[in-house]
Parts: structure tokens; C-alpha cells; sequence
């Protein structure tokens, strides 16, 4: 017999990878240049130089000692480099012992989730929020409770928060810059955030933590700064990986911080630590730890994504329809001219236009489109997306 709930995880297909699998079928009949896929958030700006010039490097070193099992956090060096990043920018007092290396975000936030899953423990998501977070909360002991959107700024309000924390709650996911929405949350929200944290969590006689979810934190535009969150509310998380910052999304590599001024975070730290070895994620890819630790202070390119951002946002507004404005990341919401999410990416994709429907990430009504594409296939999508508008014009 199997697993009845991981028997329909594993049935339930991604909304996100049929589309970019219809994408590569119909690539086959009518000609990649002609779909225009939107779907997959895969980074389109290669990898820094540097990455392939420390791998080279790191190739030269005796295999055993390059290859070979680090300690189940991480190697000491990695965490040191990282940790000593992280003070230059936060001024935080970061160290080594605050870090634990996973094999991806997700490894990350499960692992904390894990760590809080005490019995009838609820987490918060704030939608629009990655898709992925309910299937993480409910097969890691949390339930998952939504806070629904917010649709005419798409920014972080702590009024509309406070009605769904209960006894229960035990952590609210922050996602910013934010996938889907490619919002950033700024600092006074997060300061309201933090306040009404600090009272619920004396009221109901345990910390609140914040699982901050940063993979795009240096993704931002406009002279947007996504804030360090620990500084603002203590009891905060943060997980986080090298995947969006430096294009390394195959290379599954990221990590946990639970900072000294998060409360318990001794035990918080052995819980994620706990929790990582009871889900086999321990010793993240020990080359990758070692280019890491020699790339801490490589920032990624955003010069192409601004530009994809700005051109679709314009020319999309200039044909009429809603959208959101990125400050953040490489996503973009539209909305659906009927509401219709659902039967607005049907219709798109009858023009080859791939665009994923945002219901999944709890935002019905909206698409998503990734923005980290070709711009030439940006400039070759224009015509179908004014024939899309036009359909829903007659």
C-alpha cells in the first residue's frame, strides 16, 4: 500500500510544469520561436564568470577532501564566509553556528517548519504566495492558513493579517521580494508586522516567528531595498538560496540563518537541525558549499530582467490590461480581463501564450508571468497578446 496523501502529491501535476511541458509539445509543431512561455521561473542571465572559474579551480584540489562529506551543517569555512557576508551588509552579529546549509530553499523552509510543527500548529501564508507552501506546511505537521490578498496594492498589511492569528499560529511566511507578485514588502509594513507579532505572541505566551523566504533578495528595482527583517521583528528566520541571486537553480544550494536575537534560538537551531536529519537533508553538495564560499561577495546582473519588466509592464498597460508592477524578482501579475484566470491562460494558449494561472499561488483571478525570458521573445509575444486583449474586447 502507499501513502494516500503522497500518492496525490505525486498525481497532481504542477500548474507551472504542464504548461511549460504543453510549451515543449507544442514547440515540436508549430517551432520553438513561435511559443512564448511564460511559465518557469529559470533564471535566463547565465551564471557570473567567477562561478566557472572557482569550479575549475576547485577541480584541481585532491578529489577525496573536494568530494567528501562536509558535517551535517555545512563545512565550517563555507558557513564562516557566508556568516561574514552577512555581517557586512545586516551588521548583525552573524556567525557560523547561526547557519546550516540545505540543498535548496525548500529543504530550508521545510526544515523550520518542521522545527514549529508542534501538535496543532497553524502557519500563516500571505498571498500571493509560492505555490509550494501548503503541500510544505501540511505534510510537515503545521496547517496552513491563508491570509488572502490584498488586490489593489499587493503590499503586506498587518490589519488584514491579525483576524487569522490564533493560539495555534506558530509562524507567518514573508516572501519578498515576492513571488508571484514580484512586490517588495516595505519597511513599514514589516514594521506593523513586527508590532502586532510582539503583541499576539505576549498575549498568547509563545513566539511568533517570521519564516523569512529571501531567494530574491537582491533582485530589486527602482531603488526598492527589501530589509533585514531581524532587525525589525527579532524572531525571524531566514532561509535562502543561491539559485535566483547567482543563476545557480540546478545546483541546489542555500541555507537556514537563525539569528542569536530570534527567541530560543539555540533550540530553534538544533529543532532545523533536527528536523534536516530526520528528512535526510544533511550535508548540502559539498563542491557547491566551496564555491559559495569563495563567491559571498558576487551580485547578480539584474541590468536584462529590468528591462524585460519595464517593457512588458508598458506595453501591457498600453493594451489595456491590469497589471502589477514588479519591484522585485522576475515575476509580473495580469490580471484576467473576466476574472477568469483559468480561462484566460485557456485562451492564451490557443495563441501559444503560456501564462500560468495564479489560483495555485491564492491569487484567483490573476496570471503570473515570468519575466526572466528572452527579450526578443518578449518583442515576437507583443502581437498575441493585443489579439488576446481584443478577444475579450468585442
Amino acid at each position: 500500500m502507499t501513502n494516500p496523501v503522497m500518492l496525490q502529491h505525486g498525481k497532481t501535476k504542477s500548474a507551472i510544469r504542464e504548461l511549460f511541458e504543453y510549451g515543449l509539445r507544442q514547440a515540436a509543431i508549430v517551432g520553438k520561436e513561435n511559443v512564448y512561455d511564460y511559465s518557469l521561473g529559470n533564471p535566463s542571465v547565465p551564471a557570473p564568470a567567477e562561478i566557472a572559474d572557482t569550479i575549475r579551480e576547485l577541480m584541481s584540489m585532491e578529489p577525496l577532501a573536494l568530494h567528501g562529506y562536509t558535517p551535517a551543517s555545512g563545512a565550517k569555512e563555507a558557513r564562516e564566509a557566508v556568516a561574514a557576508d552577512l555581517r557586512r551588509r545586516t551588521g548583525d552579529d552573524i556567525g557560523p553556528e547561526n547557519l546550516f546549509f540545505t540543498c535548496g530553499a525548500a529543504p530550508a523552509l521545510i526544515s523550520v517548519m518542521r522545527a514549529l510543527a508542534v501538535e496543532g500548529a497553524e502557519i500563516l501564508l500571505l498571498a500571493p504566495y509560492f505555490s509550494e507552501y501548503p503541500v510544505f506546511a501540511s505534510t510537515n505537521g503545521l496547517k496552513p492558513v491563508v491570509v488572502p490578498a490584498d488586490t489593489s496594492d499587493f503590499q503586506l498589511h498587518a490589519d488584514q493579517v491579525e483576524p487569522y492569528i490564533t493560539p495555534s499560529t506558530q509562524a507567518v511566511i514573508v516572501n519578498s521580494p515576492n513571488n508571484p507578485s514580484g512586490v517588495v514588502y516595505n519597511r513599514k509594513a514589516l514594521e506593523e508586522l513586527g508590532a502586532l507579532l510582539t503583541r499576539k505572541s505576549a498575549e498568547i505566551g509563545h513566539p511568533i516567528y517570521i519564516i523569512a523566504d529571501e531567494p530574491y533578495r537582491e533582485l530589486t528595482y527602482d531603488g526598492e531595498d527589501a530589509p533585514y527583517i531581524p532587525a525589525i521583528y527579532p524572531n525571524t528566520v531566514i532561509c535562502y538560496s543561491y539559485s535566483k541571486s547567482l543563476s545557480m537553480p540546478g545546483e541546489r544550494i542555500g541555507y537556514v540563518c537563525v539569528p542569536n536575537c530570534a527567541a530560543d534560538s539555540a533550540e530553534l537551531y538544533a529543532a532545523v537541525a533536527g528536523a534536516a536529519r530526520s528528512l535526510g537533508h544533511v550535508c548540502a553538495p559539498s563542491l557547491m558549499q566551496r564555491v559559495i564560499s569563495l563567491s559571498t561577495k558576487l551580485r547578480p546582473d539584474i541590468a536584462s530582467y529590468d528591462r524585460n519588466r519595464m517593457r512588458l509592464y508598458m506595453e501591457l498597460s498600453d493594451m489595456g490590461y491590469r497589471c502589477v508592477k514588479p519591484r522585485g524578482a522576475f515575476y509580473m501579475l495580469v490580471e484576467a480581463p473576466d476574472g477568469d484566470s483559468e480561462g484566460f491562460s485557456e485562451k492564451a494558449k490557443e495563441l501559444n501564450l503560456l501564462l500560468v494561472p495564479a489560483d495555485g499561488f491564492g491569487c484567483p483571478g490573476f496570471v503570473r508571468l515570468s519575466t526572466c525570458v528572452s527579450y526578443d521573445m518578449i518583442l515576437r509575444s507583443l502581437p498575441a497578446f493585443r489579439k488576446l486583449m481584443a478577444s475579450y474586447q468585442k
